[in-house]
């Protein structure tokens, strides 16, 4: 068999990892093109509406560790189809919530599957391949979440201009019961539990400097994203002069460069990790900081959008590989759940940021240079990260080459 032959195709079950991240996908990114019709018919301001984003990462921030803790001793076909029905119910009560305060519940609940099923699902991805396409499996689950973005988004935002907002949870509940039965199908029943090791040496793992810094860089380079992207509804309509009904298919150009994004993040971070890490937090904080120029171009305004979903989802791949590795051994499946956590950690850093912008400072017109600024800071970690990794490759002075300096002086 020549070597090109096993790079042919990838293993059928992370497609059906694929299936569910979707659906978990549009639960997290759909809001976003709702967040008018929400406010208006519930009768809240923007920024209130726009907390359901940040309530809902820090329900993923919470309930990663929590619950990947909990399942630790499952089947992970158990695991997953478990988290599905929880994401299914969450879906249907949000469809039927009378109010912001249940809305805001029903949120929360659906948020607690989202880490666990996404680390959980990249262990097992990159279980299921050899070493050198570990992060282009990766990146073919999560493009589950990008293909949410270029059409979960979008549709749902056209269901909340046509039906209202609730019709858009609807579909997602119908979504999560396609799912649950796509990974009942496709993903094979382990013969054990996830065997895990001892939750004090998975905790020890996770404690290691550079877990914890390879964490921050995720938190803070993501973050910059959602400080823009929450409130790209309120920056397309009122800053660039758009309709209302012109949104949904601008979302498809972020939808598109996000899966665009997500699979050159992949091959890059299998190709040559480090460069791939410094280069796509770099050219994320470029584009972000960049788009303060075109908020009142049309045209401009619209490739950004595109050009967004194209340096944030390269960053995914390299941000998750660097954790993972980082965590090598005892604390891989606690590591990759919390990292999933803290990019929803950054999330609601994000989207609470920006709304702090809007209401008690410069404005809707300030979003991109802040969310730049937040970016860049993730760089920062990232090469402080790295630099500690030169200094621990660093060959040890030796001994009698100290004694002589010492004797010369």
């Amino acid at each position: 068999m020549s070597p090109a032959a096993p790079r042919s195709r990838m293993p059928v079950a992370l497609y059906a990892l694929t299936a569910g991240s979707f659906g978990i996908g549009c639960a997290e990114f759909v809001i976003m093109g709702l967040l008018l019709q929400v406010a208006t018919d519930l009768q809240i301001s923007i920024a209130a509406a726009g907390l359901l984003i940040s309530v809902y990462a820090l329900g993923v921030f919470v309930g990663a560790p929590m619950l990947t803790v909990a399942t630790r001793r499952m089947p992970r076909k158990a695991v997953l189809i478990a988290l599905m029905a929880i994401y299914t119910v969450g879906n249907l009560a949000c469809a039927l919530a009378p109010n912001y305060e249940l809305l805001m519940a029903a949120r929360v609940l659906t948020s607690l599957t989202h880490g666990t099923f996404f680390g959980v699902g990249a262990v097992v991805a990159t279980g299921l391949v050899s070493e050198d396409r570990k992060a282009s499996a990766i990146s073919i689950m999560f493009s589950g979440l990008t293909l949410a973005t270029l059409l979960g988004m979008p549709a749902g935002a056209w269901l909340g201009l046509h039906f209202g907002w609730r019709a858009t949870f609807w579909a997602m509940t119908l979504i999560g019961l396609a799912s649950m039965a796509t990974i009942a199908l496709w993903v094979p029943r382990s013969r054990e539990a996830m065997a895990p090791a001892p939750l004090r040496e998975e905790l020890r793992a996770i404690a290691r400097p550079q877990v914890l810094l390879g964490l921050l860089m995720t938190m803070l380079g993501f973050a910059g994203v959602f400080v823009v992207i929450t409130y790209v509804q309120p920056l397309l309509t009122r800053l660039a002069g758009f309709a209302d009904s012109a949104v949904s298919p601008i979302l498809l150009m972020f939808g598109g460069g996000m899966i665009l994004g997500n699979l050159l993040g992949g091959r890059l971070a299998d190709r040559r990790p480090v460069p791939a890490l410094i280069g796509t937090l770099l050219a994320l904080a470029l584009v972000l900081g960049t788009m303060s120029f075109v908020l009142h171009d049309r045209i401009a305004i619209v490739a950004f959008v595109g050009l967004l979903g194209v340096a944030a989802f390269a960053t995914v791949s390299p941000l998750q590989l660097r954790v993972l590795r980082k965590a090598e051994g005892a604390g891989q499946n606690l590591a990759s759940s919390f990292n999933i956590a803290f990019f929803n950690l950054g999330n609601a850093l994000g989207a609470w940021l920006g709304g702090v912008v809007i209401d008690h400072g410069p404005g809707l017109q300030a979003l991109p240079w802040v969310a730049g600024l937040v970016t860049a800071s993730g760089l920062l970690v990232a090469l402080w990260s790295l630099s500690l990794d030169r200094e621990r490759a660093a060959p040890p002075a030796r001994l009698d080459d100290a004694l002589a300096c010492d004797s010369a002086a």
